[in-house]
């Protein structure tokens, strides 16, 4: 017992690797919140702080962190809008560069750093190489673009 009383942190710590193997199975972002509070119970421990105010200390970050933090990650997560600006919806309506005359069929921009192929809506006059053009939509693997305005 007196080990422990001397090494508490660890016991902190391993409380800690429980919570967020907890989390692991149920993401849920409850349980990875109590693990930053256990976290700092850590570190209250490790530093020599009392055991009560190392409890005082995990339960109040580990409240603050499922009070402002967890609503913010939870909506990150689950709200479709929050993350429309990841993958290809991200690219809709960014400016790319003609690689190679694109057509209703065929050509190749470059996009973000990367080389997409394009096609025109039909209908739409070809881009010549060098042009500037708007990503209507991505269709698939393919841009499907406009000449800028």
């Amino acid at each position: 017992m007196e080990w422990l009383g001397d090494n508490l942190w660890l016991a902190w710590l391993v409380l800690a690797l429980v919570l967020i193997a907890i989390e692991a199975a149920t993401v849920d972002f409850v349980f990875v919140m109590l693990f930053g509070g256990a976290l700092v119970g850590a570190a209250a421990a490790a530093v020599g702080a009392p055991v009560m105010l190392q409890v005082l200390l995990a339960v109040g970050v580990a409240l603050l962190l499922i009070g402002v933090v967890r609503p913010i990650v939870k909506r990150q997560f689950t709200d479709p809008a929050a993350s429309a600006d990841i993958g290809s919806a991200a690219l809709t309506g960014r400016t790319a560069r003609v690689l190679e005359t694109v057509t209703e069929t065929d050509g190749r921009v470059r996009l973000a750093g990367e080389t997409w192929s394009a096609r025109v809506p039909d209908g739409a006059p070809p881009c010549e190489p060098g042009a500037e053009v708007t990503v209507l939509s991505i269709d698939g693997a393919t841009a499907v673009v406009t000449l800028k305005t």
